[in-house]
């Protein structure tokens, strides 16, 4: 355990060096905080009653959602395990006195999170004093908060064991292009990461609530909003931790399997 988090230390400083490129972020994710924002305002007011989000939940929701960008969107991978995979460099790190899934497992984790602080302290506070209707109101309540960051810690852990599947099932393809579209775009789609989920028909949700998918970041960020009450908060945070836990075990058995049937030609 020691191992790993020094390895998490070491990739978690690193991370923070870019802060060139988190200030670009931070100005990006703005934009698209607007962009989104405004949008949804076009809808709102051609049919309010029709919405079951109202409108500081959908504003609290959206910067909570570009604040927290690198910790919860599927399509933010280490381009480098993939560069390992397909090259076969992938023997050094299995010759390591580590287990490769908890060290791979650690150094996305550190990667995510130093990205995410340097990029949500300037979006929230800068989207706290924007106009009403825009901008980034407080929590719902002291305990909301609470279980808002303990939500946040296991939904990141349910997002880096899902995008670890991608990186394994890598093992089994020529390219990693396929599954990886595959696998983000379902993952953004039912995660509330192009619409919030409250906003889909309820048919589809009452199915997607109980799926890894909800576990990501709609269970956090509609905890702060007080769209999920406190009572039903922490049902939805052991439905979170259940998740990362099966899809951490289902990852390590396929990458068990795989290291056992790799192939790594050259020399």
């Amino acid at each position: 355990m020691i191992s790993y988090w020094s390895f998490f230390k070491i990739r978690f400083i690193n991370g923070l060096q870019y802060r060139a490129a988190a200030y670009a972020g931070v100005v990006t994710q703005f934009a698209w905080g607007f962009m989104y924002i405004m949008l949804y305002h076009s809808f709102y007011r051609s049919n309010p009653s029709a919405i079951s989000m109202n409108i500081s939940e959908l504003s609290s929701y959206i910067w909570l959602q570009q604040s927290f960008l690198a910790l919860f969107m599927t399509w933010f991978l280490d381009e480098e395990i993939f560069e390992s995979i397909s090259s076969g460099n992938v023997a050094y790190e299995m010759c390591r006195p580590l287990n490769i899934y908890n060290m791979w497992f650690a150094k996305n984790c550190a990667i995510r999170v130093s990205r995410a602080i340097l990029r949500c302290f300037p979006i929230l506070i800068f989207a706290s004093f924007l106009p009403e209707t825009y901008k980034f109101y407080g929590p719902a309540s002291i305990y909301s908060f609470m279980l808002f960051l303990i939500s946040v810690v296991i939904g990141t852990m349910v997002v880096v064991a899902y995008c670890m599947l991608i990186y394994i099932f890598t093992f089994y393809t020529i390219s990693s292009v396929g599954i990886r579209m595959t696998m983000v775009m379902t993952a953004d789609f039912f995660a509330g990461g192009l619409v919030p989920l409250p906003l889909l028909p309820e048919y589809l949700t009452k199915f997607i609530y109980l799926s890894p998918f909800a576990a990501m970041q709609n269970t956090p960020f509609r905890i702060y909003t007080g769209g999920i009450p406190v009572n039903e908060a922490v049902k939805s945070i052991i439905l979170q931790l259940f998740w990362a836990v099966v899809l951490i075990l289902v990852g390590k058995f396929i990458l068990s399997r795989a290291i056992k049937r790799v192939i790594v030609q050259g020399g």
